[in-house]
C-alpha cells in the first residue's frame, strides 16, 4: 500500500495525472476503508445460541448472516437496498479472434439491459435488486435513460497484443468510475451489492490480471470465454502471452497491472469494490470477470478483501485459481460463465435469506421450545 501511495504521488509531481481531483478521490476513498472485525464481542453467536435450531444447523447460512451483521457493525442490521452494477466496456484485443462473438454485442447487449430482457434484469426482479448500467468504455454513443450511467474513459481499450489497453491516467479514470457511480447510488439506499460484466473479449485481459496477480501459467487461467473451440483456446493464450511479453506489466502494482492488460469495466469493478468498502457495504462479486477486477482492488488495498462475498465458482478455467488468491470460497457451483452479475444476484438472495433467518426467527424461550440438554445432564443419564 505505500509503495503504491509513493507511485501515485510520483505521478503527480511529474504531472502524469492532470487533475488534484483523480488523485484526491482515489486516496481518499482508499484511506477510508477499515478492517473488518468478525463478531469483536460475541453478539453474534449468542444471537445464533438462542435461536430455536440445533447449534450449527444452518451451515453456510450462519456464516453469511455473521459477515454482512460484522460487516455492517450490528447484529440487527437488515438488507432492504439490492443493487446490483453491470459494467460496460470494449476491448481492442478482440480482433485477435479471441471470442466468437463480435465486438459489437456489447452496445447491443447494454440495450438489453435496458430494455429488462437480459439475464440479469430477470433475476435481479426476482430478488429484488435494481440494476445500474455503466458504460466504462463501450465502443457506441448511447442516448441518456434511465437505469444508464455514460461515465465513458474511452471508446474501447487498445489492443494488448500490441501495446498497453489504456494510460495510467485512464486505468485511475476507470476506478473512478466505479467509485463515483457507487457514490452517486448510495444516495438512494445501498445496503449490499452485487458486481457485474459486460464486454466482448473481456476473459482475456482478466486471465492476464489473474496470470499476473496469482503467477498462475496462462494455460491453467485461459478458458473458452463465450465459447471457443480448443485451436481458439490455443490462440487465445499465445495472444496473452504475447500482451504480457509487449507490456509487462509491473504485478506490485495493480494499477499498472491494469492499465497494461486490463480494461475500462475490470477497473470500473475494482473501483466499485474499493468504494463500498469505504461505506462498510458488502460485495457480492460475480464470476471471472469480477474476480479478477476483485484482485485488482485487494492488491490497491488490501482491506477490501473484507467486504467481499464470493457468489459462485464459474467453469470459466482460472476461476478457482483466483478465488484461492482471495482465500474465498463461492456460495454457489452452478456451472455458469454468463457474467453479467447473473451468479452475484443469485447469491444475494441466499445471503438476504441468510440475515432474515438471523434476525426474524425465534429464540428458544419466545416460541417456548426446550433448550438443548447439557452434557452432564446426558452424563448423569
Amino acid at each position: 500500500m505505500a509503495l503504491l501511495r509513493t507511485k501515485l504521488r510520483k505521478l503527480v509531481n511529474e504531472k502524469s495525472i492532470t487533475t488534484d481531483y483523480t488523485m484526491t478521490l482515489l486516496n481518499k476513498t482508499i484511506e477510508g476503508i477499515e478492517k473488518v472485525s468478525i463478531d469483536p464481542d460475541g453478539n453474534i453467536k449468542n444471537r445464533f445460541d438462542k435461536l430455536a435450531i440445533p447449534a450449527g444447523s444452518l451451515g453456510r447460512l450462519e456464516e453469511f448472516a455473521t459477515i454482512y451483521a460484522s460487516i455492517k457493525g450490528t447484529p440487527d442490521a437488515t438488507i432492504k437496498h439490492k443493487v446490483v452494477f453491470t459494467m460496460a466496456g470494449d476491448h481492442g484485443v478482440s480482433s485477435e479472434g479471441v471470442s466468437v462473438f463480435p465486438q459489437e454485442v456489447t452496445r447491443q447487449m447494454v440495450k438489453n439491459f435496458l430494455n429488462g430482457g437480459a439475464t440479469v434484469s430477470i433475476l435481479a426482479r426476482h430478488v429484488g435488486a435494481r440494476v445500474v448500467v455503466v458504460d466504462c468504455g463501450v465502443k457506441a454513443d448511447f442516448m441518456p435513460v434511465d437505469g444508464l450511467k455514460i461515465k465513458k474513459v474511452a471508446y474501447g481499450t487498445g489492443n494488448i497484443a500490441c501495446g498497453p489497453a489504456m494510460s495510467r491516467e485512464q486505468a485511475i479514470k476507470s476506478l473512478e468510475v466505479g467509485i463515483d457511480v457507487f457514490n452517486e447510488e448510495f444516495m438512494n439506499g445501498m445496503d449490499i451489492i452485487a458486481t457485474g460484466d459486460m464486454g466482448i473479449a473481456n476473459t482475456t485481459p482478466s486471465s492476464a490480471i489473474i496470470a499476473c496477480l496469482t503467477g498462475a501459467d496462462l494455460s491453467k487461467v485461459t478458458g473458452r470465454g463465450t465459447g471457443l473451440n480448443d485451436n481458439g483456446v490455443k490462440n487465445k493464450i499465445n495472444v496473452i502471452k504475447t500482451a504480457l511479453d509487449i507490456n509487462k506489466p509491473d504485478h506490485s502494482d495493480p494499477i499498472d497491472v491494469l492499465s497494461k492488460v486490463g480494461g475500462f469495466e475490470i477497473g470500473g469493478i475494482a473501483g466499485l469494490c474499493l468504494a463500498a468498502a469505504s461505506h462498510k457495504t458488502p460485495v457480492v462479486i460475480d464470476g471471472f470477470i469480477s474476480t479478477a477486477a476483485a484482485l485488482i482492488a485487494c492488491a490497491i488495498e488490501p482491506k477490501v478483501n473484507d467486504y467481499l462475498i464470493s457468489s459462485h465458482t464459474s467453469t470459466e478455467n482460472g476461476h478457482e485459481i483466483a478465488l484461492e488468491k482471495l482465500q474465498k470460497k463461492a456460495i454457489l457451483n452452478l456451472g455458469l460463465r454468463l457474467g453479467e452479475g447473473t451468479g452475484a444476484v443469485l447469491a444475494m438472495g441466499i445471503i438476504e435469506a441468510s440475515v432474515k433467518t438471523f434476525t426474524q426467527m425465534a429464540t428458544f424461550t419466545d416460541a417456548e421450545v426446550s433448550t438443548p440438554c447439557s452434557k452432564k445432564q446426558f452424563a448423569a443419564k
